[in-house]
Parts: structure tokens; sequence; C-alpha cells
């Protein structure tokens, strides 16, 4: 990621947004497990690099959509084929079914965290 020229949260930002049409602070933190006051800092020095910008949400006035401009766009196609060749590796030593049962306790562990969010509300 350093290589990159990104912090971890400002990365899982550009790789989580990418392939999206954008998604609301609390998608967004729910998905990256970065918190709500975190979350505002990485996205202010994110847009001041222009990769991501804000937008009101058509459908709730209260929430702000955050999307990648056409540099975080670019900054994504760069980035993110680049981590996927290097999560292969490790991966690789894995058999199809234990890729399988680490893809569902992956799921588990992430409705647990968003139930938990979900009650912190």
């Amino acid at each position: 990621m350093r290589e990159f020229g990104l912090t971890p949260p400002q990365f899982d930002i550009i790789v989580t947004l990418g392939n999206t049409d954008g998604m609301s602070f609390k998608e967004l933190g729910e998905k990256t497990l970065i918190t709500k006051g975190t979350l505002t800092g990485v996205i202010d020095r994110l847009e001041l690099r222009g990769m991501v910008k804000r937008a009101a949400s058509k459908s709730d006035g209260r929430s702000t959509i955050v999307r990648l401009t056409k540099k975080g766009e670019d900054e994504f196609e760069r980035v993110f084929p680049s981590h996927m060749a290097y999560l292969r590796g490790p991966f690789a030593a894995l058999a199809d079914a234990e890729l399988e049962q680490f893809e569902q306790l992956a799921e588990k562990l992430r409705l647990a965290f968003a139930s938990a969010g979900a009650a912190q509300s």
C-alpha cells in the first residue's frame, strides 16, 4: 500500500469504492471497519488529493455519498491488480475447500461486526 503512496485506510477506501457508484459514510464505515471519526479524516485527505468527491444522497437528504473521481478510478485501476497479485501467493497454498471455509468464516465475522455496529447505533 505504501509503495502506492497511500496509507492503509486510504487504500481500503479506494479499493472498497472501486467498481461502485459510491457509498454512504455509514456503508463505507461498515465495509472497511473504519470508525466514523477516522473515516471523515481519511475522506478529507483523499478529497484534497482529488481521488474522491462527496455528493448529497438523492434518496436521503441527510446522507452523503462518497464516490471515486476519475483520478480515484485511475488509482483503483493502478493499485487493485497489484494487490490481488500480491494476495495470490499466500492463498495459493490453500486447497479449494479451505478457501471456501475461509470465505464462510470471514463472512460470519463480517456479519458479527455489522451486527455489533448496528447495536451501538
